[in-house]
């Protein structure tokens, strides 16, 4: 099973080294795309033979179309790279695997050929995800004033449009931003995305589209019978924009459980990783370690 972790960050250097340190194996490598407008030298002490940084970097700008054309450069740069991926892994620079390198390993192979990745059809309001996301039309930052025009007129209702009078017959799927994909349901995105150009014009211009694009490409796929929720935890229960940072009542969370396991809108599942951490949080990234060793050692114990 060998495994590309696609790194998606603009800060928490330290945290994203330890990252690495913690899930490198002889079968896994790293792709890491580091916004453009961060210092890509406080990233500097982040090296190894299976770590490559995107040499292309894309100013990256909160749910705008920014941060899918910088993920597609990582799909891009992993399908390239020097060995076959069976599994490519989107995470952040604020996640930490809350089991190890070996276990995560074990479970994808056990798992072959399963995509992870949360997706419901569009409208659907358990998820939060109204069809209004695709429908009011968002401008990108790197077009101030036309962004500031549409803006006014989002305030009077004139920034409606009907999505099926751009995609046809494609009907539109959401989720959230993170998955593993497996390497031929990342290759047929690419060819998607070349062979239906029109589809990546319109969503250039929804709030989000990290949440909806791919999820839509999929949706419309024979991979969509083969999709499972992600392996992400994140805690929405806080208001506001962002999931909850994780702290000792997640931690504990966590441990009260062999298999770290969630149900809701996107199904059950397993969760292997956590969001969201920073370079502020050494103690509990040990105590996490120390949950992540207990567990493995649990698990040998079993074994014998």
């Amino acid at each position: 099973m060998r495994i590309a972790y696609l790194v998606f960050a603009y800060k928490n250097p330290r945290l994203l080294e330890r990252v690495i340190g913690t899930l490198s194996s002889e079968d896994c490598s790293f792709f890491i795309h580091i916004d453009q407008k961060s210092n890509i030298k406080e990233f500097s002490r982040i090296r190894g033979k299976n770590v490559f940084f995107s040499e292309q970097r894309i100013p990256v700008y909160w749910a705008e179309f920014s941060g899918v054309q910088a993920i597609l450069l990582l799909i891009r740069q992993a399908l390239q790279g020097p060995q076959d991926y069976d599994y490519l892994v989107l995470l952040s620079g604020s996640d930490y695997p809350i089991r190890s390198a070996r276990y995560i390993h074990t479970f994808l192979e056990e798992h072959r050929g399963l995509e992870f990745i949360n997706i419901v059809k569009m409208p659907n309001e358990a998820a939060g995800k109204p069809i209004s996301r695709i429908n009011t039309l968002r401008i990108q930052s790197n077009k101030p004033y036309r962004r500031m025009a549409v803006r006014v007129m989002a305030k009077v209702g004139l920034a409606h449009r009907d999505y099926r009078k751009y995609l046809g017959s494609v009907e539109p799927y959401a989720g959230n931003t993170w998955w593993a994909l497996t390497r031929d349901a990342c290759q047929y995105i690419l060819e998607f995305v070349e062979r239906n150009q029109h589809v990546k014009s319109f969503f250039q211009n929804v709030f989000a589209p990290e949440e909806t694009f791919f999820h839509t490409i999929l949706g419309n796929s024979p991979f969509r019978s083969q999709t499972r929720r992600n392996l992400v935890y994140e805690d929405w229960s806080v208001s506001g924009a962002h999931p909850a940072m994780i702290n000792d009542q997640h931690l504990a969370f966590f441990e009260s459980q062999e298999k770290v396991e969630i149900s809701d809108a996107y199904g059950s599942g397993e969760l292997v990783f956590a969001r969201k951490f920073s370079d502020e949080s050494p103690d509990l990234l040990q105590r996490i370690d120390g949950m992540i060793g207990r567990k493995d050692g649990v698990q040998k114990a079993m074994a014998r």
